[in-house]
């Protein structure tokens, strides 16, 4: 009977502890810090399957700031905003980014300023697709595909 009651006390210790592990907040930095962020090492990607459809690399944008549509990525939503000035992509922020669980956020810490690089290069929302990472990635070109339809 003791080792019944010790196994349920352990089990529900273990329970409180993962559910308490899923919901704490992360620490993170704001993505506007990873602005700056220049990587200069290679990622490990995938070819762009679903990259979508109507981009345009050679297109020429009108001045301004754009505010993409939310976009689901499964564990959380994306959303970006991008600069446009003389005609090309400058800048782009991610406004929402899946940030809730721990795993979510150290991914999305290696993969944005890829995603953000890769779209001033494309000149375009056709990025490839960072593996680790596809959910984001898939979001972020739908999200930067509508901002870019508003330039």
């Amino acid at each position: 009977m003791k080792k019944v009651i010790i196994g349920l006390v352990v089990l529900a210790v273990f329970v409180v502890y993962s559910i308490g592990i899923r919901h704490k907040a992360p620490i993170l930095s704001k993505p506007s810090s990873l602005a700056n962020t220049n990587p200069t090492t290679s990622t490990n990607t995938t070819s762009g399957s679903g990259n979508p459809p109507n981009s345009n690399s050679s297109a020429s944008y009108k001045d301004g700031t754009y505010t993409g549509s939310v976009a689901d990525a499964y564990y959380g939503n994306v959303q970006v905003e991008v600069t446009i000035s003389g005609g090309k992509i400058t800048d782009v922020k991610f406004l929402q980014y899946p940030n809730t669980h721990q795993v979510s956020v150290i991914i999305n810490q290696q993969a944005m300023p890829y995603l953000k690089q890769e779209a001033v290069q494309a000149q375009s929302a056709n990025v490839q697709i960072i593996s680790g990472a596809t959910f984001t990635s898939q979001a972020f070109q739908q999200s930067l595909q509508s901002a870019l339809s508003q330039a």
